[in-house]
């Protein structure tokens, strides 16, 4: 971005040209594109690095901090928000948003970081200088310096409201989740203070790399071979890449031997794959199938048993992406372009049916952060007719005596058992199968027959799963 022109010099103080940070300048535009966009962090940042890298404008240091400047903003948000608007003399709607993330960068560095408070302050307004101009820039000076008077814990005690007077407002500041969100994960957690804070805070803490070594084509003992590869915590097929771990560095990923995914929906697979059957075993289906990685570790399970996947996905761009992660299986698939609600295979023709349906996201906020932001209680009406009726075409597309998997990316009850209850209503031709025993080395699933993960106590996204038999 060019520079603003000079302003007149003043008397005794000497014109000073901005100095260019590439960091932050990066952190910015990453945060520009997820506010203009309404991209993704996890989609827009890694291009943005790999041009930095290849222009030599960065090192791994470099990369490092400026990803913690984006997700560390990201994921603080709410919390920031509070606190800007406690330093600032207007409603916070009223600050041009490309201020505000300059300053929400300049807080999260003072508040979040080991950044020393000089540092943070001048790091930020020589930002300010440079994207947003002088006169900007002392603003973005005034209010950092306010912010930088106190502590996080000091800040949380002047902005968020007592506990013992809104203890969602509380959590929803403290934690930097929209309070609706708040509600509806004390819901699923069921009620009580045990684990809510847990949860929220497990939501912003940056989630461990996870690579899954697709049977037949690769092993985990291959994967742990990798530098600061450890074995994941229950999935057979699981690796976890610690801090600085790059997946793009592993053979076997550029291969597509082995992906990166993370353990519970590798668990949501397993499970399927494990459940009991009463017949033939020959036929599975992935009716949502995008963007593959289930439908991968299915496929490769399905051909250790010499079983055939067909992989559905609605979206055409997205059914490529299946296809591409499908590539080299050992064993029989196909994939195709179909409405999962508009079934283009005969009734009754498999054995096993995933469907992994589109939903909020509120189970994977520590890799979507922004997407607690975005979302609104009425989405949930939006997606709750789909929900409906894939789950109703995946019981049609099952054999009697087959079993579908209904999960979901959310533990919002209103897309999990809710979805599950009002189906199996006019369902009197299933059954709900006990999922747990399915997974025995994993703890805390629930009262079951169906399970919840969660990342406070699995270290996985908070992946839903209840699996149905067909009985008649």
């Amino acid at each position: 971005m060019s520079e603003q022109p000079r302003r007149p010099r003043k008397p005794g103080k000497p014109y000073r040209r901005p100095q260019k940070d590439p960091v932050r300048i990066l952190a910015f535009e990453a945060l520009r594109a997820v506010d203009e966009r309404d991209a993704y962090a996890n989609l827009v940042l890694p291009p943005l690095l790999r041009k930095a890298r290849e222009a030599g404008e960065f090192d791994a240091r470099d990369a490092a901090l400026a990803t913690e400047l984006v997700y560390g903003t990201l994921r603080r948000q709410g919390t920031y928000d509070a606190i800007i608007a406690d330093c600032v003399d207007r409603p916070l709607r009223e600050v041009d948003p490309p201020v505000l993330d300059v300053l929400s960068l300049g807080v999260h560095q003072l508040l979040g970081t080991r950044i020393p408070s000089h540092a943070a302050v001048s790091a930020s307004v020589e930002l300010a200088r440079v994207v947003l101009g002088d006169g900007r820039a002392k603003f973005v000076n005034a209010v950092l310096r306010k912010v930088a008077r106190d502590d996080l814990d000091g800040w949380l005690e002047r902005v968020a409201p007592p506990y013992d007077e809104d203890p969602e407002d509380h959590l929803a500041v403290v934690h930097s989740h929209p309070r609706w969100v708040v509600s509806a994960l004390w819901d699923s957690l069921g009620g009580g203070r045990t684990g809510i804070e847990e949860l929220l805070a497990a939501d912003n803490e940056r989630p461990e790399v996870t690579l899954v070594a697709r049977p037949g084509r690769a092993t985990r003992e291959e994967l742990l071979g990798e530098e600061a590869a450890v074995p994941g915590r229950w999935s057979p097929y699981a690796v976890r890449l610690s801090e600085g771990g790059e997946p793009g560095a592993v053979e076997a990923v550029r291969e597509g031997r082995a992906g990166v995914q993370d353990e519970g929906s590798q668990l949501v697979a397993l499970a399927l794959a494990n459940a009991p059957l009463d017949g033939p075993d020959r036929r599975w289906l992935d009716g949502c199938a995008g963007p593959g990685g289930k439908a991968a570790l299915l496929g490769a399970l399905a051909a250790e048993r010499g079983a055939f996947l067909l992989a559905s996905e609605k979206q055409p761009h997205r059914a490529g992406l299946v296809a591409r992660a499908l590539d080299g299986n050992p064993g029989p698939y196909q994939v195709i372009a179909a409405d999962g609600t508009r079934p283009a295979w005969r009734p009754g023709s498999f054995d096993r049916v995933l469907v992994d349906v589109p939903c909020t996201g509120l189970g994977a906020l520590r890799r979507r952060p922004e997407a607690r932001w975005r979302r609104r209680p009425e989405d949930l009406d939006g997606f709750a007719p789909l929900q409906r009726g894939l789950l109703r075409s995946a019981l049609e597309a099952v054999r009697v005596g087959g079993v579908v998997a209904y999960a979901t990316c959310s533990p919002h009850l209103a897309e999990t058992r809710a979805v599950v209850a009002d189906v199996l209503k006019q369902r009197p031709d299933t059954d709900l199968v006990d999922a747990r025993p399915l997974l025995p080395d994993v703890p805390a699933l629930g009262e079951g027959p169906d399970l919840q993960l969660w990342p406070h106590l699995h270290g996985t996204d908070a992946m839903y799963l209840a699996l149905i038999r067909r009985t008649a």
